[in-house]
């Protein structure tokens, strides 16, 4: 019979060692980093398991651990450029000042996220903020607090007892966003929807769906469309809108992305911004000032809610290591109403 082939130590992880050896991966890292507070008996196991796996530790990560400096990853998967470039800024500025090592990994699919991790894990990082969507994937926190890694969200709509938080009102925004539409006379107005996995998404539309019952208005099924928060999602959105037979006014776009790709469509179509038709986006990245018109949108603060992610982690860090683990701290930041030129009056007629 041929003999298994053994696993080479670049495809092994903390995780299959702590697997194989039936223990949580905090155990098994506690075994591999010589931490005395383990038992004998489960040393051993975890030895074995690790020699059979052919697991060879991350040097680079022991040396970091040999360090008193806050080590934090940033692990991402956001379609959206323009809004991460925004809160990296803010988490490098805030680590920088603070002192602290930032880690940033990308990822995409389960496997690639899980490879991901484990990155972070072997460089030994403290704690890992989460922007969205990661923000609100159960699995991916779930891990990382059976690895004993604490977590920060960012922008999730649906905060959770024990890990921090940093976020706006998106309920809010978008009902905002909405009642200026109203007041400027919209009544046929259209929403392109976020990625269903973002709550956030969910909020926003609510907010919209809300705020026009309040006003006495049904929106018609058809004007409500899905994206996900992508410019692509947002070309196809617009064309299917901008093709109705009862055309809307107004498009409200739950991000700025599918909002600019909203411009796009209508101007390909002969159509004029805000003339024929408004179009409103969300977050403010950059790219509401680099397209023409210019986008009224939500101002999201999202380089200043790095900073106050990077300092959630901080806190949550120095209660750790002091033996004093803190309930999660959530902080509710405030958002803004910019008007620019891609909203105006309905036309007439």
């Amino acid at each position: 019979m041929a003999k298994t082939k053994r696993r080479t130590s670049q495809t092994v992880t903390i995780l299959d060692v702590a697997s194989r050896a039936g223990v949580s991966p905090m155990t098994a890292s506690r075994v591999m980093n010589n931490n005395p507070r383990v038992g004998e008996a489960m040393r051993d196991r975890v030895l074995a398991a690790a020699t059979e796996l052919n697991y060879r530790p991350n040097l680079a990560g022991r040396s970091l651990r040999s360090s008193n400096a806050a080590r934090i990853g940033l692990l991402y998967s956001n379609p959206s450029a323009a809004y991460l470039n925004q809160l990296m800024i803010g988490v490098l500025e805030e680590g920088s000042l603070s002192g602290a090592q930032i880690l940033v990994e990308k990822c995409s699919g389960i496997r690639s996220q899980r490879a991901a991790m484990q990155r972070l894990l072997d460089t030994g990082v403290d704690g890992v903020i989460l922007p969205p969507p990661l923000c609100d994937s159960r699995q991916t926190k779930r891990e990382l607090d059976l690895a004993n890694i604490t977590v920060v969200a960012v922008a999730t709509g649906a905060p959770v007892a024990g890990v921090s938080s940093v976020r706006i009102d998106d309920y809010q925004g978008a009902s905002a966003m909405t009642q200026h539409l109203l007041d400027l006379g919209h009544t046929a107005i259209a929403l392109i929807k976020g990625d269903p996995k973002h709550t956030p998404a969910v909020l926003r539309a609510q907010g919209f769906v809300d705020t026009m019952a309040r006003a006495g208005l049904t929106v018609p099924a058809e004007h409500i469309v899905p994206g996900l928060f992508t410019y692509r999602s947002g070309l196809a959105a617009a064309s299917t809108l901008l093709k109705l037979k009862n055309r809307p006014t107004a498009i409200l776009s739950s991000n700025d992305d599918m909002a600019a790709a909203v411009v796009a469509v209508a101007h390909g179509m002969g159509l004029r911004v805000p003339g024929d038709l408004s179009v409103t986006g969300f977050d403010d990245t950059p790219v509401a000032t680099t397209i023409w018109p210019t986008l009224t949108t939500i101002h999201q603060p999202v380089t200043a809610m790095g900073r106050t992610a990077v300092r959630l982690m901080l806190d949550e860090i120095r209660c750790k290591r002091s033996g004093k683990p803190k309930a999660g701290n959530h902080q509710v930041m405030k958002y803004s109403l910019v008007k620019r030129e891609s909203s105006a009056a309905p036309p007439r007629g």
